[in-house]
């Protein structure tokens, strides 16, 4: 199967946006992906985005490589003396061979080239090393506001989303992934948003941005007055369930 794609970058135009509204992981998630690997020594957080999940990977081990395409998200990365941030594409990594112990890709991997990011995959990940792929898909509140939300995702944004969103709608379980599978105990990270929270989120949705560039106003001002009349109070829970797809090279063996 041919899956090669060209390279988008949907996220260098609000990176600082990004850095300042996205969901962030659960550190338990991080700990037990650092316990299934065979040692501490290098991590790749591939497509690290604003440097979220090598912030967490940095106590866990003594060297995190993060890389991203987008230099303006990776100025707004946190700054730890073991991370070392590069501008590379995923598929084409200065990473030697057989070095890393973990590789996370968070909420990027249905961007990717599958076939050559999954050969450098196998190339960089030493013998017994884990490919961890994580991310999450329509956030939950109560009924009220979901039904708002999922309008607005649905219905407003219809056409406008990127054919890869479909990878995240089915939960990464159609995505090609050829390794050992590893099973993982169901995470969640859950967050007390005002309504100002909810709708800088969503105008971090790739989606809102295509909208906005070509009928030239913001979609979420269609809903904004509807969202924030369902919110319960000044301030509701938000809950992302985490995605993940977890493995080793088959056999452990590098190919």
């Amino acid at each position: 199967m041919n899956t090669r794609r060209m390279v988008k970058d949907n996220f260098s135009g609000h990176a600082a946006d990004y850095a300042r509204y996205r969901p962030t992981y659960p550190q338990e998630l991080m700990t037990q992906l650092a316990g299934l690997a065979p040692a501490r020594q290098l991590a790749w957080d591939c497509a690290t985005g604003n440097g979220q999940v090598a912030g967490m990977l940095a106590p866990l081990f003594n060297q995190v490589v993060a890389t991203d395409i987008s230099e303006n998200q990776l100025k707004n990365a946190a700054q730890l003396p073991n991370i070392s941030y590069r501008v590379e594409q995923a598929e084409n990594s200065s990473l030697p061979d057989q070095s890393a112990d973990l590789i996370v890709v968070a909420q990027a991997v249905h961007w990717f080239d599958f076939d050559r990011f999954y050969q450098e995959v196998k190339r960089i990940l030493k013998p017994d090393g884990v490919i961890a792929v994580i991310g999450y898909g329509l956030l939950s509140t109560h009924p009220a506001l979901d039904n708002v939300i999922q309008h607005f995702y649905n219905k407003v944004l219809d056409g406008y989303w990127d054919p890869e969103r479909n990878y995240l709608d089915e939960g990464y379980r159609t995505i090609p992934f050829p390794f050992q599978e590893l099973e993982l105990p169901q995470f969640s990270s859950r967050y007390t948003w005002t309504p100002d929270d909810l709708i800088g989120y969503l105008n971090t949705w790739s989606a809102v941005k295509h909208y906005e560039k070509q009928q030239g106003y913001n979609p979420v001002q269609l809903v904004e007055k509807q969202l924030r009349d369902a919110f319960e109070g000044e301030t509701t829970t938000v809950t992302f369930n985490i995605l993940s797809r977890v493995g080793k090279l088959p056999n452990s063996q590098p190919f």
